[in-house]
């Protein structure tokens, strides 16, 4: 039986994928207490990895789409640092995103707003958290978005 989050996950029409394994020589995350660090998740989606620039050739609601798949990864390597029940999850602590984005562009908020409101969408008030959105002039892969997540669980 689906627990409370994942209920409503599937209510949303989504599936948490497996894990994704790391690419480098580092761990999907680290606890420490009831705190766990989650490495940042890139933006992928069935297709592979969801690459552009934002400012040049994506838009930031294209953009916004691209961090919500960061934050469904974000959740998956959380249900796996709950031991697989994802009501062990207390709260999304913070979120920091990175956004491939041109120098002149502005809207990083705007963007990361896909995974910030998607976190709430499932999660209520456990999904409120602080954040920062911040430019980056490339990404691994020449993905679009990368977030990395701070999460309390019991």
């Amino acid at each position: 039986m689906a627990g409370i989050f994942e209920s409503k996950l599937a209510e949303l029409g989504v599936t948490l994928p497996d894990a994704p394994a790391p690419a480098a020589n580092y761990v999907p995350f680290v606890q420490v207490g009831e705190l766990v660090h989650v490495s940042g998740q890139i933006s992928n989606n069935a297709d592979g990895f969801i690459t552009g620039k934002l400012g040049d050739t994506m838009s930031a609601e294209e953009g916004a789409v691209a961090a919500k798949t960061c934050a469904i990864a974000l959740l998956a390597q959380a249900k796996v640092a709950c031991g697989g029940d994802l009501d062990r999850l207390v709260r999304v602590v913070k979120l920091v995103g990175f956004v491939n984005s041109t120098s002149d562009f502005g809207d990083q908020p705007k963007v990361i707003n896909g995974a910030s409101d998607f976190m709430v969408e499932a999660l209520g008030d456990a999904g409120r958290h602080a954040r920062s959105a911040v430019s980056a002039a490339s990404l691994p892969f020449g993905v679009a978005v990368e977030i990395e997540g701070i999460f309390q669980i019991k």
